[in-house]
């Protein structure tokens, strides 16, 4: 393994005192494999922010604790590498909990195992479920500073949201497609990760009621639970397009739309106007080929700089004015690609 890194940065990294990581990096019988993963990831985590490490500074060890499609999960874990330089002379570390599915037990498991470990922040994408809720609820009683991203968790004393306004985000959508399908009569496709991120719900519920109020022939047919993932999420809309021959647009809330664009297209069915959400690669490569027709965007790398501010604010290092956590959503069509994530 790496040698090029303090072997107290490498504990912190990972989380272990420095007797483990010494004998895990000198090869000593008696370490667990789940330990010597922790210790890999922390030195590929440390090489990919070599630029961060040794300058002069306060320094932050963040937590990125989320479930989400990898997919989604690099491109914030790619914002947030590129906000951290710009905060100089403050220094940022980042560790990263990744699954694109995760059960609340585990989510609670994580969560209180940094309260026991100790952290500088922590930013949390998790179901709003009760458990989670009091779990992250501890982390702030810690003192521990949560920032949500993109799906919140209200009355939790989370020191601030980031993401965009999702219930205006749904409004937007049904706008675009309500014009693009002439009013209707027709439904549209809805298809949510899963109904535990409330972030989802309330772009569904912006969505559904301005329908409501300014295309009342559009209707809804509804399909949750796919996790953002191709085949799960294509499984889904295949069944809900057989079932409904007047599906003539989609809004793809939870991803997976690949996937939905293909079963369409095994149906010999023609999709009049798509959007979805996020510029990850697979969404970019699609918006180019004219497979979706506009993406709900916002800028991850804002996003996740705003994020460390509202840690050091919290740690008193920033006056106590707010910093917005709204992003500003951007309508993304293939002729307005922002430069710094054209791939």
């Amino acid at each position: 393994m790496s040698r090029a890194f303090l072997l107290k940065d490498i504990a912190l990294q990972a989380g272990l005192s420095l007797a483990t990581v010494d004998r895990v990096l000198n090869d000593r019988p008696g370490v667990r494999e789940h330990t010597v993963r922790l210790v890999k990831q922390a030195i590929g985590e440390l090489e990919q922010q070599r630029d961060q490490i040794g300058l002069a500074g306060r320094k932050f060890v963040l937590d990125v604790v989320m479930e989400a499609p990898g997919r989604f999960s690099e491109a914030v874990r790619q914002g947030l590498e590129q906000a951290m330089p710009s905060l100089q002379p403050a220094i940022f570390r980042a560790r990263y909990h990744l699954a694109e599915t995760r059960n609340v037990e585990n989510t609670v498991g994580i969560i209180d195992a940094l309260q026991r470990r100790g952290s500088n922040g922590v930013f949390l994408k998790a179901p709003d479920v009760p458990a989670v809720r009091a779990a992250a609820a501890r982390l702030v009683g810690a003192a521990i500073p949560v920032v949500t991203l993109v799906t919140d968790l209200p009355d939790t004393g989370r020191q601030a949201y980031v993401g965009m306004d999702n219930r205006a985000a749904g409004e937007t959508a049904a706008y675009l497609l309500g014009e693009w399908l002439g009013g209707g009569p027709a439904r549209i496709l809805v298809t949510i990760s899963s109904n535990r991120f409330r972030g989802e719900e309330e772009r569904e519920i912006g969505f559904r009621q301005a329908l409501r109020e300014r295309y009342p022939a559009l209707g809804i047919v509804e399909v949750s639970e796919g996790h953002g993932l191709d085949r799960n999420t294509g499984m889904l809309a295949l069944a809900a397009l057989r079932a409904n021959p007047d599906i003539a647009g989609v809004y793809s809330i939870g991803g997976g739309n690949r996937a939905i664009i293909e079963a369409f297209a095994s149906l010999g069915r023609t999709c009049r106007g798509f959007i979805g959400h996020d510029l990850d690669a697979d969404n970019l490569a699609l918006l180019r080929d004219g497979r979706i027709s506009a993406v709900l965007h916002h800028d991850l790398g804002h996003d996740m700089r705003n994020a460390c501010l509202h840690v050091m604010r919290a740690h008193g290092l920033l006056p106590k004015s707010p910093v917005s956590g709204m992003a500003n959503i951007q309508v993304i069509t293939p002729f307005n690609v922002p430069q710094a994530v054209q791939l």
